[in-house]
């Protein structure tokens, strides 16, 4: 039987099982440069065999779709890798979703539907964090942010797989918070109430550009208020990523992202029609 030698933080291994290790690390540390050297001093090998190592694994991944690993040259150079998901795999899983959504037993009183049970199971938020982070692996963010409470597991899985921090958005002040920046919007899908969110003066730098997560679209004014926060921080919308919105009502004009779509609620006849959103648009 093979053994790993273990030498301090040091080990020496056979090329199989140090493609398996170096495999596990980039996929633990998505967006991330490490250096070759890093991996030849940690595994005791020749920076040619580490680099041999990553075109292997570079290849399989892009071939399974898993991600894709990008080599930057020169002194300060290494490996970076970007995670992603194929276009068959997502829409099986946002399918999948859409099937579940449409259960009648997720009717709520007030038309409002069960979704608890969905953003708290761990594998579909992680395969939710993987479209919604493939859908804006184009944009340049810095951080995801939501607004407590049910937000908070989606957002977190987006921001997991992007490796960039997560903020989140109050709608009451809380001492832990310290000093905080706040602003007025409107809520309710009619628009008839006036209400205030919190953000935390230390939860996001300047200049940083954001992806807004959310889990129900329906009159906008929630996500519309957090825009107006990034204004407060002199920082800038990535875009707007939601996992369901209404289709009944007409908000464009946020640009925004969905997984599902739901197009009726019949609280009489018990029965709820969605449909894929525009994720894939």
């Amino acid at each position: 039987m093979n053994k790993i030698t273990l030498i301090g933080e040091k080990m020496k291994l056979r090329r199989s099982e140090r493609m398996v290790v170096i495999s596990n690390y980039l996929i633990n540390h998505p967006y991330e440069l490490t250096s070759l050297n890093t991996f030849a001093e940690k595994y005791e090998s020749a920076k040619s065999s580490i680099s041999e190592d990553i075109v292997i694994i570079k290849r399989a991944f892009e071939e399974i779709e898993i991600g894709t690993i990008e080599t930057i040259t020169g002194a300060g150079g290494g490996v970076i890798f970007s995670p992603s998901i194929s276009d068959a795999e997502a829409k099986t899983i946002v399918q999948g979703l859409c099937d579940q959504l449409s259960e009648s037993n997720r009717i709520l009183p007030g038309g409002y539907i069960y979704l608890s049970d969905l953003l708290s199971t761990p594998s579909i938020l992680n395969n939710i964090g993987r479209i919604i982070a493939k859908s804006f692996k184009d944009q340049q963010i810095d951080a995801v942010m939501t607004v407590a409470t049910k937000g908070v597991p989606l957002a977190n899985a987006v921001a997991n797989v992007l490796n960039v921090p997560f903020v989140i958005v109050r709608r009451d002040l809380k001492i832990t918070e310290g000093s905080t920046v706040s602003v007025n919007y409107v809520s309710g899908s009619s628009g008839d109430r006036i209400e205030k969110m919190f953000l935390s003066k230390r939860s996001l730098k300047a200049g940083s550009r954001v992806l807004i997560v959310d889990d129900f679209l329906k009159g906008g004014g929630t996500i519309t208020g957090m825009i107006s926060l990034l204004s407060e921080f002199d920082s800038e919308l990535a875009g707007v990523a939601v996992f369901a919105d209404n289709a009944q009502a007409n908000r464009d004009y946020l640009g925004y992202k969905s997984l599902l779509k739901v197009t009726n609620i019949d609280v009489k006849a018990n029965t709820i029609d969605v449909e894929i959103g525009n994720i894939f648009d």
